[in-house]
């Protein structure tokens, strides 16, 4: 058993004592460290060997006074030598090791001075024999205990991944594989990591595969197997005469080595891989983050990108600290000095139960936890100030990881989550045996994370866990579009929405949303989800949130406005996404986390309301319209081929067509997607409305492409588009007039402070990738054209990525356009209007895409646009906006007044024409 805290300075205090002032040579060395080691509790044969012989870099001998494997490498001097030489020399002897020998730490003496260096960190502590007592916590990884913090992207993490995956793959490759493969792996993960960290006696695991296993592997299948049965049997149940390296093993329990294997094959280079797991520092690991890793392991294609993976702490605490942890530190701050209060405080915490129904490896369980027992560790301290009166640590801490509950889809994440929460509970006990001096180990284990592995869209969670015990869901669920999810999510999606109209729109994680909302009726259970941002968005927010609110009563009570979920590794693409907590109850103060750069730090707001565009408003839901709300023109799609490219040429396909078939000239026309439209590039089409049979049967090569449009239909599964090959040589879908008209591209990105909008002439066919308002107005122009429009366009309409993707049917027509302008107030849009466009007519030679770069806007246009904008929000209302969310507050109650009477008429069946608002 390890030694606690106390003991350990009480033995280093006696040890500076006994060996203070005495001159010493190096010959001294090996007694001196025997009673150093012995300070940590560890024996003169656990020390590891005096005197190693190594191969120096120059092929002579060399000698350490000390090598503990992968552990430690100690160089002593005699009293006053040079320590930086002695620590170059000890580096020099390094060269001579092999991978899983490397020591973690370097320390060189000269019995009064001492050196450590931390290998991994880089760091160096310095201290004389004196001070030892005051330093002796730097020393703590002899004994288990030492405490890290853990990076985002700490190396350490991705290198345990890396050498697992490599063992993974040499165990596949014997054909060792699916289930057993990744129960075996799971247990060798536990195996690790309790060698490093006090579970087990420091090193046992390394010690019994060296010392006990054959170096060509043979045998090592088979005493892994025999390891695996001591560990899941109690020390009174095992064999008399059982090896006494494998006796020394504690029994864990657990279920975590219940289930009977069938023993694996090894070789010479598998022994080897496990040996260079065993030299790498476990107890560095971040349960919270190699868990994602470890399960990467699993797929090559993932593993190319290892570290990409992971949920990372810094956003999972955007989930956990609104929706109860920086409630709970505030409670106990208004306690801290009443000690009944305190303890019931206590009592309270150790109560709380989670749920993650999407928990994959656990991430979000396994900090919650963490954060839980951080608090914990501080009501204690408040409690027990100097840990007196404390006569078992084990009695006062009342958390522990069987208040966890999670669902996963998968059974190899689901048994991480098991082993994570494990990993986790003993890194926090190692954390309160430091504070109060005493050695806390929870073994044998008796309680577990509650990870069921079952489908959480068919499964009832109340199966899980009882809804009156629960006290909080959270989590991260899958974020799959409507056009990515296979059959199975399709079917996920129906069962969960069933009677839900246009729910196939939406996406995957939607139903985690009113799977929860169902569950939580009638309790005061709070929900925390990250998600893809397009839930906020576009038509998925009236389809999710009219049934959330109509059937669920579900109130938001935070938000995260949408930021980009990244952990800035390499090959890792961020996903942008917003944080929703929610729960079946009001409360009067809510928060918002607004992000001025989706990369950015949030910036939070008190609000009174949360609607689902995450904006402080009331609770509106904007449908898909057919008709402008106001009085203004039809906005509509653009000209659809759907060709296979068969009617539309680049500049240089359309010089080599007209060389072929001159008479095809009159015939084309310049086409413009949203790519050419911002970018300025060329392209054009065959526009063949109204030709007569006789002139394109005279063109063999125009009819050569008409054919191939024909066949392209014809192979369509959709009815509509087989129908339109009895006219293959027209576009699909025609919307074009003659007449010059405005385009609004649909997709354009969210970088540009402005949407690149502009007229076009009546020749310029337009495709399905923009829409267009025939014979737009200057006025329309200049309020599309306005930061007024864009707040609307940023808040309402959906995305692609994070780029905007407009559309008529819920950006256009819902838009409320200023109520009953005056005639100055018009005039004074237009004049604006057009200084735009006489701004961009001084470069003629930059596209639209050069001059709405945030980067390359001239200040012409700049200024021509802060006139424009100052002219529309004087349309509206005289006084000023002062931010993009009074915008929009303003612009929710403009909507609410529009539709009021719209929807009074809806209900009451008097007319089905909206109410329109006179706007020019």
């Amino acid at each position: 058993m390890a030694l606690s805290w106390n003991e350990i300075k009480d033995r280093a205090a006696n040890f500076a004592k006994e060996w203070q002032d005495t001159a010493r040579e190096e010959a001294d060395a090996k007694p001196f460290l025997i009673e150093f080691f012995n300070v940590f509790g560890i024996s003169q044969k656990k020390v590891g060997t005096f005197e190693h012989r190594v191969k120096k870099l120059n092929d002579a001998d060399g000698y350490i006074d000390l090598l503990w494997k992968g552990t430690l490498l100690v160089e002593m001097k005699s009293k006053g030598k040079d320590l930086t030489k002695a620590f170059q020399q000890a580096k020099d002897y390094t060269h001579g090791l092999k991978q899983h020998e490397l020591p973690q730490y370097i320390l060189v003496s000269d019995f009064d001075y001492f050196q450590l260096h931390d290998m991994t960190e880089g760091t160096v502590v310095t201290f004389q024999l004196k001070e030892f007592v005051k330093h002796v916590q730097h020393f703590g990884f002899m004994a288990g205990y030492q405490q890290r913090s853990y990076k985002e992207q700490d190396a350490v993490n991705i290198k345990a991944a890396e050498l697992m995956g490599k063992l993974h793959d040499q165990l596949k490759d014997a054909g060792y594989e699916g289930h057993p493969l990744e129960v075996y792996l799971v247990r060798l993960l536990f195996c690790l990591f309790a060698d490093d960290t006090t579970i087990f006696e420091k090193d046992i695991f390394r010690d019994f595969l060296e010392q006990r296993t054959s170096e060509d592997g043979s045998d090592l299948g088979a005493r892994i197997s025999e390891l695996f049965y001591v560990l899941n049997t109690p020390r009174e149940k095992r064999l008399k005469h059982l090896d006494e390296q494998l006796n020394v093993f504690p029994y864990v329990n657990g279920k975590l080595f219940e289930e009977a294997l069938p023993p694996a094959a090894f070789n010479a280079t598998m022994r080897q891989a496990l040996l260079n797991c065993c030299g790498l520092d476990w107890g560095r690991i971040s349960p919270a983050i190699f868990g994602s890793m470890f399960q990467s392991v699993m797929n090559p294609t993932e593993r190319r990108n290892l570290g990409a993976h992971y949920t990372s702490e810094k956003n999972i605490l955007k989930v956990i600290r609104p929706l109860f942890l920086d409630a709970l530190w505030q409670e106990f701050e208004g306690l801290r000095h009443n000690s009944k209060k305190l303890n019931e405080f206590h009592k309270k915490l150790s109560t709380l139960k989670f749920l993650d129904p999407a928990c994959g490896c656990g991430n979000f369980l396994v900090i919650t936890y963490r954060e839980l027992r951080l608090l914990e560790t501080e009501i204690l301290r408040a409690l027990h100030k100097t840990g007196q009166g404390v006569l078992d640590v084990r009695e006062i801490i009342w958390l522990d990881v069987d208040m966890m509950y999670g669902i996963e889809y998968e059974e190899f994440p689901a048994r991480i989550a098991e082993v994570a929460m494990w990993l986790v509970d003993h890194q926090m006990n190692l954390a309160i045996s430091q504070e109060f001096g005493q050695y806390f180990v929870r073994l044998p284990l008796k309680k577990a994370a509650n990870i069921v592995h079952g489908n959480a869209l068919q499964l009832d969670w109340e199966s899980v866990v009882p809804k009156e015990q629960l006290s909080y869901i959270l989590g991260n669920p899958p974020f799959l579009g409507k056009s990515n999810q296979n059959a199975a999510q399709k079917a996920d999606m129906a069962k969960v929405f069933a009677g839900v109209n246009s729910s196939g729109a939406l996406d995957y994680v939607a139903a985690w949303y009113l799977k929860a909302a169902r569950f939580i009726q009638g309790t005061l259970i709070k929900v925390g989800f990250v998600s893809t941002n397009s839930i906020t968005q576009g038509e998925q927010v009236a389809i999710l949130w009219g049934e959330l609110y109509s059937k669920y009563n579900i109130k938001i009570h935070f938000a995260h406005r949408t930021f980009s979920w990244s952990n800035e590794s390499k090959g890792n693409a961020a996903v942008h996404v917003v944080v929703i907590g929610f729960a079946n109850y009001d409360v009067p103060d809510k928060l918002i986390y607004e992000y001025t750069e989706v990369k950015g730090e949030p910036l939070e707001t008190k609000v009174r309301r949360i609607n689902p565009y995450l904006i402080d408003a009331k609770e509106i839901l904007i449908p898909r319209r057919k008709q402008p709300l106001c009085n203004v023109a039809e906005m509509v799609y653009g000209n659809k081929p759907t060709d296979n490219g068969n009617l539309l040429f680049s500049e240089e396909e359309k010089k080599d067509f007209l060389f072929k078939e001159p008479k095809a000239e009159k015939w084309i026309r310049q086409f413009v997607g949203a790519e050419e439209f911002i970018n300025g590039k060329n392209r054009w089409c065959l526009w063949l409305k109204d030709i007569s049979p006789t002139e394109l049967k005279s063109m063999p090569f125009v009819l050569d492409r008409v054919q191939k449009v024909k066949e392209f239909r014809l192979r369509s599964t959709k009815a509509a588009t087989v129908k339109k090959a009895a006219t293959a040589y027209l576009f699909d879908e025609i919307r074009h007039c003659e007449k010059d008209y405005l385009i609004i591209p649909e997709v354009s990105s969210e970088r540009r402070r402005y949407i690149p909008i502009g007229y076009v002439k009546k020749d310029v066919i337009t495709s399905n990738r923009n829409y267009m308002i025939p014979d737009a107005t200057p006025f329309l122009f200049g309020i599309l054209n306005s930061i007024m429009h864009i707040a609307w366009v940023r808040n309402t309409c959906g995305r692609m990525k994070s780029d905007f993707c407009y559309s008529n049917g819920i950006v256009y027509n819902n838009f409320p356009w200023p109520e009953n302008p005056t005639e100055k107030q018009i005039k004074a849009v237009e004049a604006a209007a057009q200084k735009v466009l006489n701004a961009r007519a001084q470069f003629p030679d930059s596209s639209l895409a050069d001059l709405y770069d945030p980067l390359t806007m001239p200040p012409v246009l700049v200024k021509a646009h802060q006139e424009l904008d100052k002219a529309v929000d004087m349309a509206y209302r005289p006084q000023a906006f002062t931010s993009e969310a009074k915008r929009m507050e303003y612009l929710f109650e403009l909507y609410e007044s529009y539709t009021a009477g719209l929807f009074a008429q809806e209900k009451s069946k008097k007319s089905k024409t909206p109410k329109k608002v006179v706007v020019s």
